[in-house]
Parts: structure tokens; sequence; C-alpha cells
């Protein structure tokens, strides 16, 4: 990957209409970039062994082509716990991806295609202590994944940054899935196609505008064709006004309009401002997502007619940069709620012998608050620490109840040390992790709970140190060096073919310290 760009809020128009919370983009190493070739090697003490390797070659002033590969494979099962259970999958997966980029005076060219294959293989193991069972729980997942995307840009007016861009992709994915007895099998097909049109009016007004066609091939067919408009006023870094429109139409859901609007406000070097306001909608697709909930004796029960999610989502920010010393401190603090006006709702907790999902009759909201300092203590030492809370409450069975498994608080203290001449580096993070609710038990023979109904808080530790040399690096470290991990994940482990297993109840790591070592090659012509 060369980067990671995280929107908070409701995202850009240009973006489509599935945004509500946020949308992370995972930016790979391009072809047109400075020229690489790089490889990395993984292996920690769980027998886990990663490899990554990428280089892109430059064929002509104009075309550039990039190769990208990743491969892990982890073949030993663990349980540390003892419950005849793994701690972890066995794993075995490849992708490889293929880049391809022409940029012209006037006209770019990008195109990409991938593939991807995993097998996941869990369950029930045999143990020092117990032999492997005559008829055992087995969890298999096969996943294989292939996409590809096309994009064409024309910019006819370079002082005005007018232009037009036209984006097509497609994707493919298969997947397996056995729990026990329980078997799902799925097939999703999509296709994406986006023709958009932006220009700057002068340097204070920009318009963008566009259309699409999404079809997307699962448990349903579901078509939305859909345009947008999008006005951003702008006065050099201190203002930017956006405000954006879209119109879509699903043959499912009919039509439906989405609204946003983004301020950012910077007076000075030292604060910046912002808000933002926004809708967003999404489909459901139920055991796509929540298939993981047959690892249970649960009965699966699917209402008919399930809505299109829809939702607000409202947020402000400021951050401010300090002037300490000869320091910089970074100071950071947010606010995010989220209230939706349609939900599918994962009930657990009617029934503790099932999972029913329906639509949300009641309310449906989160609030989210996060505050961030960061400061450089003294030359190559940066201490960051971040804070954010969570209050996430839905409408089970006619009372507003706080969401189950879904962490109260988190916390961040990281430490980064990179002395002298940058041939070290040093990090450390402590993350904290709030309890919180469990689904309703039911009550065994004896009258007592099943399971607690919360689960407290608990902190991991994680570390590194590094050294670098001219074109390659090794790097050791450890995570979870606390230890900490939920003892006894599985319910009723002993009888999984019984009428009380569930493997869904986890809050926290299944598995203990894991420790690792990693060499990376890299060369980038200067």
């Amino acid at each position: 990957m060369q980067s990671i760009q995280v929107s908070k809020g409701a995202s850009s128009v240009k973006n489509g209409y599935e945004s509500i919370t946020g949308q992370i983009n995972v930016e790979f190493k391009k072809p047109q970039a400075t020229p690489f070739a790089d490889a990395n090697l993984y292996y920690n003490t769980k027998g886990k062994l990663e490899a990554n390797l990428g280089a892109n070659l430059h064929l002509s002033d104009r075309w550039s082509t990039a190769l990208l590969g990743h491969y892990e494979i982890l073949n030993k099962a663990h349980d540390d716990n003892d419950d005849d259970f793994a701690d972890m999958p066995k794993v075995r997966q490849g992708s490889l991806m293929s880049r391809w980029a022409w940029l012209g005076d006037n006209y770019i060219f990008q195109a990409s295609v991938k593939g991807l294959k995993e097998h996941r293989e869990s369950g029930q193991i045999s143990s020092h202590h117990s032999p492997l069972a005559t008829h055992p729980y087995t969890i298999d997942i096969t996943n294989e994944r292939y996409e590809a995307f096309v994009k064409n840009a024309y910019i006819f007016n370079p002082e005005h940054s007018s232009n037009i861009a036209l984006i097509l992709s497609g994707s493919l994915h298969h997947e397996n899935a056995l729990y026990g007895h329980k078997q799902y099998n799925s097939d999703q097909r999509n296709g994406y196609a986006s023709l958009l049109f932006e220009t700057d009016f002068n340097e204070y007004h920009n318009l963008s505008t566009g259309v699409s066609l999404n079809h997307d091939h699962f448990d349903f067919d579901e078509t939305t064709p859909g345009a947008y408009a999008q006005y951003t006023f702008k006065i050099g870094e201190q203002f930017t006004l956006m405000g954006g429109l879209r119109w879509d139409h699903s043959n499912i859901y009919g039509s439906f309009i989405t609204p946003r609007m983004h301020l950012k406000y910077s007076p000075n070097d030292i604060l910046t401002l912002r808000g933002s306001i926004g809708k967003g909608y999404r489909t459901n697709h139920v055991l796509a997502e929540y298939n993981y909930l047959m690892a249970s004796s649960r009965q699966i029960i699917i209402d008919d007619n399930l809505d299109q999610e829809e939702a607000w989502n409202y947020g402000v920010s400021a951050a401010l940069s300090i002037p300490v010393g000869e320091k910089i401190l970074d100071l950071s603090a947010e606010y995010y709620y989220t209230t939706f006006l349609h939900q599918m709702l994962v009930d657990m907790d009617s029934n503790s012998h099932a999972v029913h999902f329906t639509n949300l009759v009641g309310d449906s909201y989160s609030h989210t608050w996060q505050a961030e300092a960061s400061y450089e203590l003294f030359d190559g030492f940066t201490l960051t620490a971040t804070y954010r809370r969570t209050n996430v409450k839905s409408t089970y069975g006619g009372v507003l109840r706080e969401k189950p498994l879904t962490n109260k608080y988190k916390g961040l203290i990281t430490a980064q040390y990179k002395p002298g001449l940058g041939k070290w580096q040093f990090d450390a993070t402590l993350q904290l992790n709030g309890g919180g609710r469990m689904p309703d038990p039911y009550t065994t023979a004896d009258g007592k709970p099943s399971w607690d109904t919360r689960y407290k808080g608990f902190e991991q530790l994680n570390a590194q140190v590094t050294r670098f040399f001219r074109h390659w690096s090794i790097s050791a470290g450890g995570e979870n060096i606390t230890g900490r991990r939920q003892i006894n994940p599985i319910i009723a482990a002993d009888d999984p073919w019984g009428p009380d297993f569930d493997a869904t109840m986890v809050w926290g790591p299944v598995h203990g310290a894991i420790y690792y070592i990693g060499i990376r090659l890299n060369w980038e012509k200067i």
C-alpha cells in the first residue's frame, strides 16, 4: 500500500450514497510513481508466514506498469485454552494485482486487474489431552475474488482544471462457507460506471457533476442509476464550503435523495474547524455480511422485505497546532452523531437460541467523541494519545438498549523514537479497550446465566524495533504482549452439536502474545 485515507462522517456525493459514518480508501502503489522494487517477509511465533512484493516499470515517458503480490500461510492449529477448538483459523491466501497507466498532456488512462484466493479452516482439533472427535465440528471457508477497473480522464481546459472522466469497474466474488452442518454458498457480480465532469470557474468556485450506474447481483439483482451535482466555494486555505445533492433510483427501493454539506474554516495556522451533515443509504445482504453467526446452534431468522438502511450523520471537529517551546503540540477533538431512520436490526436478545434479522422499530443512534494529542518531547521522540468514547443504542423488543459486543471506549498511547541519523526506530502502542454489554444469556439447569451479562475492559501492548540499512531493513516485535485474552470464548465447546453451542460471543483476543520478525528489501531510483 502507498497510503490509507480515512473520511469521517458523510463523504462527498461523488463517492455515492452509501457513506453513512465514513469511508476508507486504500491507495496502492502506482505504476507512474518513481521506479521502485520492494519485497518483505514476515514470520511469527504462531507459524504464520507472509510475503509481499511490488515493482513498477516505466516503459516510456508515458506508459508505466506495476505488479503487486501477496501470499500468506498458517498451517498449524493452536489451542492455548484447551477447549479443543482452534484459537485462530488455518489460512492460505494469495493475491496478485497488475496496474497500468498512460499519462498524456491532456489524456490520462489507468487500469488494474486483481485476483485473490483464500482458504480458511477452523473448528475442533485434537489436543494433548483429547483426540479428535468422531464427528468434529468444522469451519471451512473458501473465497475467490476478481476485480478490474479502467479510469479515463480528458483535461480540455488546464487553466480551469476542466475535465471529463469515465470510470468503469467490475468484480466477481465466490464464497463457499461451512459451519458445522450449515452451509452458505454465494456468488456476487458487480458492475459500476460513472461519468464525471468538473471545472473551476475561478479560484473561488468549483462545480462537479456526474451520472452513475451500479448493478449488484447477490441474493437479488439491484440496479441503481444516479446523478449528482456538487458546488465548492473556496477562499485560499482559509475557508471551504462544499454542498452536494444526488438522486438515485433502485429497482427495489425506488428513488431517494442524498444531501450532504461540508464546511472548513482555518482563520490562521493554529486553528482548523470542520463541520459536516449528510444522509446515507445502504442495501443489506444479510448472510453475506453476517454468515459468521452461523457458527452456533442459534436458529437463523430473516424477515421478508428488509428495509434499505437510511441514516443522518452530523459531525464537528477542531484541530489546534500550538507552538510549545521549539516543538508543535497537535490537539484535536471531534464529535459525530448518527441517527437511523431505517435499519436492519441484528437481534440476539429476544431469544438467546436464535438470531433475528428484522427491521428497526424505534430509535437507533450512536454518539462518538474523540480527542487526540501529539507532541515531540525531544528530537526523534513523539508521544501520541487518543481517546474515543461511544454510546451506541438500538431498540430491541421495544426497549432502547446498548448495542451488544460494542466497546464503550478505546484508547491509544503511542510512542515512537527515531534517534540520530534514523538508522533505528522504536515503536510502542498501548491499546485500552472498554467493556460492554453481552447479548442476553439463557438460564442453565442450575438457574445460573450461561454467560456474564457484561464484559470488562482490557489492555493490549504492541512494540516493535526496526534497524534500517540502505536498501533493506529488519524489524522484530510483539503483539498483545500483555497476553490479555478471552479465556472461554466458546459457549458449550464440549458439545458443539448440542442446542447451547455458540462460538459468536467473542469480545476480545482469543490468543495470547505473538512475537514476530520481518525483513524488507527496497530499491527506489533517485
